[in-house]
């Protein structure tokens, strides 16, 4: 669905005016419904629930970037979060990363990536092997944080299916969305075990996030390039899913939202 032109122009204001108080999430602004009247209001997700405190506490009731002041309070349900903790992306990661360590503060690389297609590729009870088999990739990665003498490993598993079995790229095409995919949710399962501690005087402090803690952590790098060939490993156990909501990563509390009367 696109954005109206007006609703963009509020979504950016409104993204400068909040994310001087901490990088966010997301922003989204709505129109209010027409039993409401007019005017608009949005809803600001920040990673951080103490930034987001401070936010409510200094933009409600002030007139940001329109004449009527806003008023700004801070949700107290959030379905859908309090059940499970869901993994960022892997580019919300490296946002949060770039902002509280640094661009030279942690650097990421592929330990290995293995085309694993065809392992499943056959009927178990005809032995026929499945139409339009999915491309599928292996993907170990490391993420380091050299100034915290801090290193983590995840592992993933992409997939993707080819679209068009008769156009000779179709078959290039899903290798590399399997690849993308595979090396964005290792790169996500890395950065679950970083606990990014913010204190109140904006230092940083970082911790290793043990309960998130995998075999392939302990495994030599020479055993992860032939992971194939290590019977404990199940492929099973890498298939994480990406979703891009807020997670244990940031903070689980309270998120701010805000209402805007018509100018």
């Amino acid at each position: 669905m696109r954005c109206p032109q007006g609703q963009r122009s509020t979504q950016h204001s409104l993204f400068s005016a909040f994310s001087k108080f901490g990088p966010l999430y997301s922003v989204r602004a709505h129109r209010n419904a027409a039993v409401a009247g007019p005017g608009s209001y949005a809803i600001i997700k920040f990673y951080s629930a103490g930034d987001a405190s401070r936010a409510q506490r200094a933009c409600h009731g002030q007139s940001l970037f329109q004449k009527s002041p806003l008023k700004v309070c801070v949700c107290t349900k959030q379905k859908g979060f309090q059940q499970q903790a869901l993994a960022l992306n892997s580019n919300k990661c490296q946002e949060l990363a770039n902002h509280y360590l640094g661009f030279n503060g942690w650097s990421s690389r592929i330990i290995t990536l293995q085309n694993v297609s065809g392992f499943d590729c056959e009927d178990e009870g005809l032995g026929e092997p499945l139409q339009k088999p999915p491309v599928k990739y292996l993907c170990a990665a490391e993420v380091t944080l050299p100034h915290h003498g801090l290193r983590t490993r995840g592992a993933a598993l992409g997939e993707a299916e080819v679209e068009d079995t008769g156009d000779p790229l179709g078959l290039v095409t899903a290798s590399r969305r399997a690849q993308k995919l595979a090396v964005g949710k290792a790169l996500s399962s890395a950065f679950q075990k970083i606990l990014l501690i913010i204190l109140e005087n904006g230092k940083v402090a970082v911790e290793y996030n043990s309960t998130q803690e995998e075999l392939t952590d302990s495994l030599p790098e020479e055993e992860l390039k032939g992971l194939l060939q290590v019977n404990e490993l199940s492929l099973e156990q890498f298939d994480l899913k990406e979703e891009e909501v807020l997670s244990d990563l940031s903070w689980d509390d309270e998120l701010p939202s805000l209402e805007m009367p018509p100018n």
